[in-house]
């Protein structure tokens, strides 16, 4: 029989349901933001928002796209001239936001997992 579609997995390591948890918040506050309502912006809450549903649901597919995500929102701010002590003072959620999802999708248990369980 087929596995239930989720949009949590609460038999996940840790930090792959906080990963999966800050992906959905990011897309919230994007939308919260009215970022998500330009042409990235859209893409970039779509991504989030994918990503996370795509690894509540065991798929490698939203393991690289939220490793994408995570990596596209802290070199966002330096693409457009910003220096990192702008970028912490400017949007201080969103760049620990960030920082905490890079460094949970790189974490040697998060991708142990995701290389035995994602298919």
């Amino acid at each position: 029989m087929a596995r239930p579609q989720r949009y949590f997995d609460p038999s996940q390591p840790q930090m792959l349901q906080i990963a999966t948890f800050l992906l959905y918040l990011d897309a919230a506050l994007l939308v919260l933001r009215g970022v998500a309502f330009s042409p990235i912006g859209l893409v970039w809450t779509v991504a989030s928002a994918g990503a996370a549903y795509g690894m509540a649901n065991n798929k490698k597919w939203g393991y690289m796209v939220a490793v994408g995500v995570a990596a596209f929102a802290l070199i966002l701010p330096f693409l457009f001239g910003s220096t990192l002590t702008d970028q912490i003072r400017f949007s201080t959620v969103e760049f620990l936001l960030a920082v905490a999802l890079v460094g949970l999708l790189v974490h040697p248990q998060s991708r142990e997992y995701q290389r035995i369980w994602y298919s």
